[in-house]
Parts: structure tokens; sequence; C-alpha cells
């Protein structure tokens, strides 16, 4: 009996026990929040996905779902050094251990190698995509080597005459001490 799966509401653990494999390209534009993250550029480029159900027989012989994802897209940012464009390769490979309930998944998480999360019938893959990628971007974006010199130094010329036009606070200083004698 084949079985069809749907992304967005995934049996998971029907997922595994048919040891399925679901892989897609979808334009970066599917994807709201990494989108956003480019600042709206790009919304053509490709994030590439490959998911990998897995059932495996634990210490007591009880059955463990399993999900192994991996998805890569090069991101366009904003290089946080010499504020050029920058695309910034993004890669996950990961893999995800499914149990009866949220209780349990959050009691096991903290002890637990690989993530842990709660089974569910209609799990939406494409949101777990979405956010292993966000959580692999780079906290500050930028090239390896900026294409162009990065400037230091900033120089504002209204600043500068704002300046020289206030009196030194030390000038009263010198008065007082010349103005006095010993």
């Amino acid at each position: 009996m084949s079985h069809e799966f749907v992304v967005t509401r995934l049996d998971v653990k029907a997922f595994a026990k048919a040891g399925a494999v679901l892989a897609g390209q979808e334009p970066l534009s599917r994807f709201a929040r990494l989108l956003e993250e480019a600042g709206g550029q790009g919304g053509e480029r490709p994030v590439q996905w490959e998911a990998r159900g897995e059932t495996r027989t634990d210490a007591s012989g009880s059955a463990q779902v399993w999900l192994h994802l991996s998805a890569q897209l090069s991101l366009p940012q904003t290089c946080q050094r010499c504020l050029g464009p920058v695309d910034v390769a993004v890669s996950v490979n990961r893999s995800f251990r499914f149990v009866a309930s949220e209780a349990q998944a959050e009691a096991e998480d903290e002890e637990a190698e690989e993530d842990v999360l709660a089974l569910s019938r209609d799990f939406n893959l494409h949101e777990l995509i979405e956010d292993e990628l966000l959580m692999d971007l780079s906290v500050v974006p930028r090239h390896d080597v900026c294409p162009t010199a990065v400037k230091l130094a900033a120089q504002d010329a209204d600043f500068d005459a704002a300046q020289a036009s206030k009196p030194n606070p030390f000038a009263a200083l010198a008065g007082l001490k010349g103005g006095k004698s010993n």
C-alpha cells in the first residue's frame, strides 16, 4: 500500500514506519520569515531540502520515530562590515526523535543529544525547515574579505563646525589661573 505524504500535514509516525523520503526545491518567497531576513531580496532563489523517516528500536525494545532533515540555501543579506550585499550559505543537517507528548518531549530534550519533538499526525515539515534554517543564520553576516575597502573613520562637516564654534570649557580655568598672582 502506497501512502502519499503532505509536507504541511505530515503524519510523522506513518512517514517513519514507511521509511519514506520527501525532497523538494521551493523558492525562498514561500518562506516568509527567511525572505524577511533577506530584506525581501532573492525571492526566486531555491531552498533545497530533504526529509527522511526512520524507526529505530531502543535498548528496551520500543520503536522510536526519527526524522532526518537536511536543507540549504544561499540567502542574500547585508555585510555588516562593508554594508554591501553578501550571499550567506545556510545549511542544516539535523535529526529529530519524536515522542508521545509535549511534556515528554520537554523532559527528554534537555538530556538528549538530538532534538526531541512531540508526535503529530499533522506536523508542518515546511515550518520546521524554515525554523531550522533561521536558527542557522549568522548573527553578523559578512564577507570573508569585503570587495571594497572598509572605511573605518567617519567625518561629519556639520559636527566639526559645531565643535569649533563651542568655547573651550577649560578656557575659564586658564583665565582664572592667569588672573591670580602667587
